[in-house]
Formats: structure tokens, sequence, C-alpha cells
């Protein structure tokens, strides 16, 4: 490859240096294994995706299985109290730990194995659907050498997380205890490890509930931002700029012009925000070459009242086929050093190695690309040959008739073309197709996050419940309010979500953060963001907690005390 990349390098030079002297271009070898990520090239097609939000959800999905395994420890350890004679009778009957550690490891195998084939049949009916959370247009196969392998790998190692410690805990349990039934939950797996296996659950939790809620937030700013133009109303259609079509584009125009529920029509090279990344040198008021580059679009005189662009001194370009007269935007006037926008009117500007030409007018700034960018210093003229694309402007009463109408008009000038008509505001939300998809996936692993927690709140409340039976009847003999047995049940999982909160805000901080910084224009990462998520995980939890809790305290106290 290092060979190749020498030999069209003298190839460059040999033959691109005579065509422009001033401008460098080369040619380069690009691995087909690296196109997936490699966002030097992104505008070229969606093909594109990050390597970090792959290992983002990679870890999102390990954490989710942690989750469950924290889960089955949790309960496994706490519910092996009510076992802790039938190992003491295994234990005198002669079997051994290493047989008590099999057998439990085995229970944790069955398991597994069944939710495995139950994970597989909900993996089979969602499959289809996966389209809509990830660019995959393709099917999918389920079982591949890749998957297959995956499953084991995955059946392998929750059984090990999962039954490993319980395994160890009951196989060294006491017998002469166990039989005496002094075996009691604190002594079972340590309540310590249980807290903490608690507090990595939430802080796993308020992680993805404070992900989603960025995600959702920077979303709702994207959609309801100032772009500095009209996106809604706008159909663009793409036009060849062969030499056959290019002579019927303006006759193509003023037809559309007749159809009354059409109010402007423009061509241009591109719309006003895109992926266009056409860039080159120029020179302003007959200086040498700035040092940084200009943006090109060429439109025609309608393209301003279409895509509803404001001026900010001057005119918009007169119409022509050809460059006579250009605009700039606000950010090329800062960029000069111009302080008053009147000032650069009637200055010639010089693009790439063309003529000079005057500059008639000066635009508001308006987003030339997605948020993910600054705006660029942009100069807009006419040209012709350019001419790519079509703006038609709408009014949004009839949609369905005038789309029918525009077609017909296309299929009239351009029958060897297929159409592929589109509203402006629906290309501009492809920009963001994957932040869409990332926000989706964070709600969708937010939601079994909590779901997973839930579980494993209610199962250890359940337990506490049973064991604190006796105790619960003595409090309400002895005057207890309901409020303070509710108290008593959610107060230590109170402490403990506040302790996770510490460890999830500043993982939720780093990692929303990394993410903000992809756009330019972005929500700032407000206090509010993790207030919401410990607020909401503290509800959550006292929810989850509160069913079991008050029907422990409405219980009949005498009853309590009559059991055994």
């Amino acid at each position: 490859m290092e060979d190749v990349n020498k030999g069209l390098l003298q190839f460059s030079k040999n033959h691109y240096q005579h065509l422009h002297a001033n401008s460098i271009k080369t040619n380069s070898l690009q691995p087909l294994s690296s196109i997936h990520f490699d966002r030097q090239y992104e505008s070229f097609g969606d093909h594109v995706t990050s390597k970090s939000t792959l290992l983002t959800l990679l870890l999102i999905g390990i954490f989710i299985i942690l989750m469950a395994c924290v889960n089955f420890v949790n309960l496994s350890t706490a519910l092996s109290v009510k076992r802790s004679k039938e190992v003491g009778i295994r234990k005198v009957l002669g079997s051994n730990r290493g047989q008590l550690f099999k057998q439990i490891m085995s229970e944790t195998a069955v398991i597994v194995g069944i939710s495995i084939m139950v994970a597989l049949g909900i993996a089979y009916l969602a499959l289809p659907y996966i389209k809509h959370i990830a660019s995959i247009q393709e099917s999918l196969t389920l079982f591949t050498p890749a998957t297959i392998s995956m499953i084991l790998g995955i059946g392998i190692a929750v059984t090990g997380l999962a039954g490993l410690y319980p395994s160890l805990v009951m196989s060294k349990l006491n017998p002469i205890n166990a039989l005496k039934n002094k075996m009691v939950s604190a002594n079972v797996g340590g309540v310590s490890l249980r807290r903490g296996l608690v507090v990595m659950q939430f802080s796993i939790s308020q992680v993805l509930i404070i992900a989603t809620v960025v995600a959702i937030s920077q979303m709702n700013f994207i959609k309801n931002a100032d772009l500095g133009f009209q996106k809604e109303g706008v159909l663009i259609m793409n036009v060849s700029a062969d030499s056959n079509s290019v002579k019927k584009q303006n006759a193509f125009k003023q037809q559309l012009l007749q159809i009354p529920s059409i109010r402007s029509v423009s061509l241009s090279s591109d719309e006003p925000s895109s992926d266009n990344t056409w860039s080159t040198n120029f020179a302003y008021d007959h200086q040498p070459d700035e040092k940084f580059q200009l943006t090109l679009k060429y439109a025609d005189a309608d393209y301003i009242k279409t895509f509803g662009l404001q001026l900010v001194a001057g005119r918009a370009v007169q119409e022509s086929d050809t460059m006579r007269e250009g605009m700039i935007n606000e950010t090329l006037v800062k960029k000069l050093g111009v302080k008053n926008v009147n000032d650069v009117i009637g200055k010639s500007i010089r693009v790439g190695r063309n003529k000079w030409y005057p500059i008639v007018g000066v635009m508001k700034d308006f987003k030339t690309n997605s948020l993910k960018e600054q705006i660029k210093p942009l100069f807009i003229s006419t040209q012709k040959n350019f001419y790519t694309r079509v703006g038609i402007k709408l009014n949004t009463s009839n949609i369905a008739a005038t789309k029918a109408a525009i077609q017909k008009t296309w299929d009239q000038y351009f029958p060897e073309y297929a159409s592929s008509p589109a509203f402006f505001d629906e290309r501009i939300a492809e920009f963001y197709q994957q932040e869409e998809q990332l926000s989706l996936l964070y709600k969708i692993f937010a939601g079994l996050a909590i779901f997973i927690s839930c579980l494993g709140l209610y199962g250890l409340v359940s337990f506490m419940a049973v064991q604190k039976t006796k105790e619960v009847g003595i409090r309400k003999v002895l005057g207890a309010s309901i409020t303070s047995l509710l108290q008593l049940f959610s107060k230590e999982f109170t402490v403990l979500i506040i302790v996770s909160f510490f460890f999830a805000m500043p993982v939720a901080w780093y990692m929303m953060h990394s993410w903000l910084n992809n756009f330019v224009y972005r929500v700032p990462l407000s206090i509010w963001f993790f207030v919401s998520a410990i607020v909401g995980s503290v509800a959550i939890a006292w929810i989850t907690v509160g069913y079991k809790a008050i029907k422990a305290a409405l219980a009949n106290p005498v009853k309590a005390l009559r059991s055994e």
C-alpha cells in the first residue's frame, strides 16, 4: 500500500500540477475495511458510523447483563436462608462442599439456559424491527457462527457471574446451624455485599436515565433550533446537470410556476443546509488569497425567496446563466475583519482562479451544514451548469395533488430520469439519523435498566417483609404508625440510591459531555439533568417498595406474632 501511494503521489505531480498552479490535487488508497468508520468522506453516503457509538452500546449491553446477574446474586443469597435446612441435611447425609457447589451452579446453568431460549424467541420476533433503530436495511440472520459463539459465550459468562458467589456461600454453610434454623440473612452472603450490588445497579440505571434525558433535550433543541431559513413546505428534487437536462431546466421551472399551489421555484447546486463540502481558495478586494477556504453554492435569483433567507445588506443576485456577481454571509464578513456589512457591498471577490466579481449582497447567517459544524464562510453566485437541485415552495393546503402535478411536469421534461422528491425538513432530519437512533436506544436501555432494578428491589423488599414479619407485628402492637413502617422498609434503599447517584454523576457527565462535543450547537449540561435522575430513581424505588411495604404494614399483627 505504501509503495502504491508513493506511485500515486508521483502520478498526481505529473498529471495535475499543470492544471492549477496554485492548488494541490492528489490520489490515495483507502482500505475497504475502513470505509464504514472513515468520517472524512461521510457526506458520500449514510454508511459511516462511529466506533465510539458502537462501543457505548456494547458497554450498555454488558452493564444490563451485569444488572441481571446482580439481581440473581442478591436474591439467591437472600433466599439461601430458606434453603439452609436443605443444605444442612445434604451435608449430614454425606454431601461435600464440591458437590453442593456443582448442584447450585447446575441450577443456575438451567435458569440461564431457559432464559437464553426465551431471549432467542424474543430476538427472532424483534429482528425485523432492527431497521427502525439502526441503519441496517438488509435482512438479518439470527443464527450465524458469530452469533452462536456469542450466545454460548454469554451463557457461560452469565452462569459464572450469577452462580459463582451464591454457590460458594451456600456450599460453606455450617450444617449444625442450618439444621437448628439459626441462619439469618445477615450471615448468609453479607448484607454489605448486597448493599454494594444495589448501589451498582442503581448507578447504571441513573447513568442511563441521565443519558436519555440529555439525548432527548439535545434532539429537541435540534428540532426547534433557528436554522436561519424556512425548512417546512419546500420540496427538493434532484436534477441531472448533463447538457441536455440543463437546456430544459428553465422551461421546467416556468412550467412548475404555472401550478397554482406552488409559490416559488429555485434552481441551485444544493439546498441552504446540506452535506456540501465544496470549498476553495479565494481572494478579497484585490488582495492575495486568504488563509481560509470559502464554501461555494450556486443558485438562481429565486433562491432567497424560496428558502426564506434574509439579506442584511445589498440585494440578491440577478438572473444569469453564468457567474457575474455574488452574495456572501455574515460569517465571511467577520472573518475578513470588516466591521460594517455595508462596507463589503461593491467590493470584489475572486473564487479560485476565476475573475474578480462584485459582491452585491450580504445574507444573514444560516446553518450551512448540520448543527455539528460551525457556520462556514459562504459565497453564492449563479452558474447554470452546476444546478442539480430544484427547490419548490408549496402551499400546504393540498400537498398530494400538488405532488401529482409536479410529477406529471417532471415526466414531461425529464422522462428518462426517475424523480426522487423529498421535503427539505426530511433531508435535514437525515443529518441526525444516527443521533435519533442513539436517543431511541438510550430510552430502550434506560427502560430495561429501570425495570431490572425494580425487579431486584421488589424481590429484596419481598424477602425483607417475610424476614421482618414478627418485627412489624411487635412495632404495630407498640403503636407504630403505617408511615413509620413504610420508612422502615424504604429508608435503607433511599440512602443506597442517593449513594449510587454520586457514583453515576461523574460517569454520566463524562459520557454525555463527550457525546455533546459532536455538536457545535448544543444544550448545556444543566444540573437539572442530574437532579431529574436522582428524583426519578427515588420515586421509582418508592413506588416499587411501596406496594409490598404497605401490604406488610397493614397486615394483622396478631397473625404475624402467632406465626412460627
